[in-house]
């Protein structure tokens, strides 16, 4: 059993590894996986921007990576699949309940500021990778105003809720512009894992 793992454990928490094994368990699809890598990156640097500690920026990440595990297989159950899985790995409730809440239209309320990051990061770092597609698979070559102006384009991007997009942002205080800036910055430091 490796330290980490040990860790949680005896913390009552999922550990990032414990996590990673799930996703990949679960999914098949790569670029399922690459936005779930891009959503941990953006919520590691909002809990790094929110000041929480080391062990609560952790468990933000190990709630980005983990989040849409099941979408893949349980389109149908999504999220109710990996809430199940982490309430029986007693994950932090926090967790749980960002996980159970990053959709808006799945019914459960944000309870603390880490489910109203995850709300505002999920549905963005989809827009900005189709961005970055579009640019030759190029993160360094988008822009804010580059992803603004895609936004706009209702066929352009079609499966993201530009709504959702504008409510994440100000579930977080934060204007759109700055927020976007955020994330595709996070998703930048990560690019090479997201195959961007």
């Amino acid at each position: 059993m490796g330290f980490g793992i040990l860790i949680g454990i005896l913390m009552d928490m999922v550990t990032r590894a414990q996590a990673w094994k799930k996703l990949n368990e679960l999914l098949d699809n790569q670029n399922l996986v690459r936005h779930c890598l891009a959503v941990e990156a953006a919520m590691a640097d909002y809990a790094e921007r929110f000041g929480v500690s080391e062990e609560a920026k952790e468990q933000w990440k190990v709630a980005g990576l983990i989040h849409d595990a099941d979408w893949e297989k349980y389109p149908d159950e999504h999220p109710a699949v990996i809430v199940k899985w982490l309430e029986e790995e007693g994950a932090d409730p926090k967790v749980i309940n960002a996980v159970a809440s990053h959709g808006f239209e799945f019914g459960a309320e944000p309870e603390s500021q880490m489910a109203h990051a995850i709300r505002a990061c999920d549905e963005i770092t989809g827009l900005i990778t189709a961005v970055a597609l579009v640019k030759g698979r190029d993160l360094s070559a988008v822009k804010v105003q580059s992803v603004r102006k895609k936004m706009k384009k209702k066929d352009f991007a079609a499966g993201v809720n530009r709504g959702d997009v504008v409510r994440g942002a100000e579930e977080i205080g934060l204007d759109l512009d700055e927020h976007i800036g955020n994330v595709l910055v996070s998703m930048q430091r990560v690019s090479e894992d997201l195959g961007l």
